[in-house]
């Protein structure tokens, strides 16, 4: 006997994925009803949708490692990502309520207040995020309003500087956001004035530009202290973007790390290597910060 392929598929609940063909067809029909509590579960399980591929696309990206790859590894790691999927949709504030609020226009009826309330937020509050940003930060648990700011202010000088130096402007963004605290601890002037120094550069005899003497942590054996010392001062972001480059592209100490843009673990570990920061872990706390600017990059598509 054959089955309605709508009957046969039950409409999605709280706890489940609408991760198939014919559950999404309910999951359309349940949208149909436009009503409030339709319309809620409607939206989590988009959010949820969403969250799964965003959450396989990461593995894919930056876990896998082929090693232990298995039909059942796989289907493990599939039923790992819908759970986690499932645990971040539908928080207040999110991505549904978002989704929400569009199905509630599109059918004709009124956002409820706390949802129209939140969609005119100040502009200086994170809520004013992008829907793929606000996601790439429930997935990734790093993404904050901080950061995805200051990739967003630095996309065009970084993007700029990579046509003329061949840099991704995603690994110079990421190396940044980790040297000035994603713009929180920028160095300042005497005069309380940016010095535009976002990567941390030195001022060695050679410079004859300005300069900002500040306290700094400087790793000696692998422990830190505090010591005093000048950093190169600039006139624009663009020119310590720029300023980043030519000292990656021209000094021989960094050659190796020219030829490691393709990875960023690669890369990471060519500069500190090579000696650009002093902190043991310089590495890997640069890794996170490129993949945190990466995987924002990756969900606004």
């Amino acid at each position: 006997m054959g089955l309605n392929p709508l009957s046969a598929a039950a409409p999605p609940t709280s706890n489940a994925l609408a991760a198939d063909a014919r559950t999404l067809n309910s999951l359309k029909l349940q949208a149909g009803q436009n009503t409030p509590a339709a319309i809620k579960e409607t939206s989590k399980q988009f959010e949820a949708l969403f969250m799964r591929e965003l959450l396989k696309s990461m593995r894919e990206a930056t876990m896998k490692s082929g090693l232990m790859d298995s039909a059942q590894g796989d289907l493990g790691t599939d039923l790992l990502d819908q759970q986690f999927a499932l645990q971040m949709s539908g928080q207040p504030g999110g991505l549904a309520d978002l989704i929400a609020q569009q199905l509630t226009r599109q059918m004709g009826g009124q956002p409820s207040p706390q949802v129209d309330k939140m969609s005119k937020a100040p502009e200086s509050t994170p809520s004013t995020l992008s829907l793929s940003e606000r996601s790439a930060s429930a997935v990734t648990g790093a993404v904050t309003g901080t950061q995805a700011s200051f990739i967003q202010r630095h996309r065009e000088a970084a993007s700029k500087i990579e046509q003329s130096s061949g840099l991704p402007a995603s690994f110079m963004i990421g190396q940044a956001g980790h040297e000035s605290g994603w713009g929180q601890r920028e160095i300042k002037l005497p005069d309380g004035s940016p010095s535009f120094n976002l990567f941390g550069i030195k001022a060695t005899p050679s410079w004859t530009g300005r300069t900002a003497q500040v306290v700094t942590t400087e790793y000696v054996d692998g422990a830190p202290q505090k010591t005093v010392a000048k950093f190169r001062a600039y006139d624009s972001y663009e020119a310590s973007f720029r300023d980043y480059a030519q000292l990656i592209a021209q000094s021989p100490r960094y050659a190796q790390a020219r030829q490691q843009t393709g990875s960023v673990q690669a890369y990471a570990t060519s500069l500190q290597s090579a000696g650009y920061a002093t902190d043991p872990d310089y590495a890997a706390k640069l890794s996170r910060a490129i993949n945190t600017t990466l995987q924002l990059q990756r969900a606004q598509g």
